[in-house]
């Protein structure tokens, strides 16, 4: 992946946020790109104003929490461009706010339907037409730093649970695909400038009515200051071109991991 022009990119959530930064960064890269996202209008948007930069963009409004919805996404792509280069499964939701114990089962069934079953979905679809053309290839799966620490009084844990599984999601993939020519990273980003918090108008209905806001309002405003998703885009590209495996953001983050891995380490003193 270290030569992208006219290679193709299939990015799902890509209406706003982290995909359409990468999305941009993609294009800016010479790159074609597929966007995928479950919200028609800013999808429409967003492959307009992509489109004005000369880029050679293709949208397709796709349900990732729906299998079917995905694998039809994966043969207009195809039929379209023939083959992908890079499937970045980046849609995602946030279920915040609420202790554990109090999060409704359908809130529960969203978050994991989008979250990590929008990833399997992916996978399950474009792996193996990857394979196949065998011109290599890398895959980039969208976690968060909530995905390797939980910080305590964010009652974010429904959010952590489905983060953490998509990192063992990724290392199982690098792990399966080593001495492959696809490769696997997983972006683990701090606060951005994104649409997380407003997921829930984009619930189908399967899911039921939200129970709540997805974010508490603190948080909104932590997203707010957040970081430029083109920034983070151009970053998560970077490491898809030198194949790195661990993609982080925010630098004040290494401390965190640095506690809860000593955490862990010190716990073995105890056996």
């Amino acid at each position: 992946m270290d030569h992208l022009v006219q290679r193709i990119a299939v990015i799902t959530g890509a209406a706003s946020g982290i995909g359409l930064g990468l999305a941009r960064a993609c294009a800016g890269a010479g790159m074609r790109v597929a966007l995928l996202d479950i919200q028609q209008a800013p999808l429409q948007a967003a492959e307009r104003k992509l489109a004005a930069t000369g880029a050679d963009v293709f949208a397709v409004l796709t349900d990732v929490s729906d299998a079917a919805s995905v694998e039809a996404a994966c043969q207009a792509v195809h039929r379209r461009f023939g083959k992908v280069h890079l499937l970045a499964n980046n849609a995602g939701v946030a279920v915040h706010g609420r202790p554990i114990a109090e999060v409704p089962l359908a809130d529960w069934h969203w978050a994991l339907g989008v979250n990590v079953m929008g990833v399997v979905h992916g996978v399950h679809s474009f792996l193996p037409r990857m394979r196949a053309h065998g011109e290599g290839g890398h895959i980039l799966n969208t976690a968060s730093i909530g995905g390797l620490q939980v910080r305590a009084g964010l009652n974010g844990g429904a959010y952590s649970a489905t983060k953490y599984a998509v990192v063992a999601l990724s290392e199982s993939l690098r792990n399966e695909l080593a001495g492959t020519d696809i490769g696997v990273s997983v972006l683990c980003p701090g606060p951005v400038r994104t649409h997380l918090a407003r997921g829930n108008a984009a619930r189908p209905e399967r899911f039921g009515t939200a129970s709540a806001e997805a974010m508490p309002e603190f948080l909104h405003a932590v997203l707010e200051a957040g970081a430029d998703p083109d920034a983070i885009g151009e970053q998560a590209l970077r490491a898809v071109r030198e194949r790195r495996f661990f993609v982080f953001t925010h630098p004040e983050h290494r401390e965190w991991l640095a506690a809860r891995h000593a955490e862990l380490m010190e716990a073995f003193d105890h056996i």
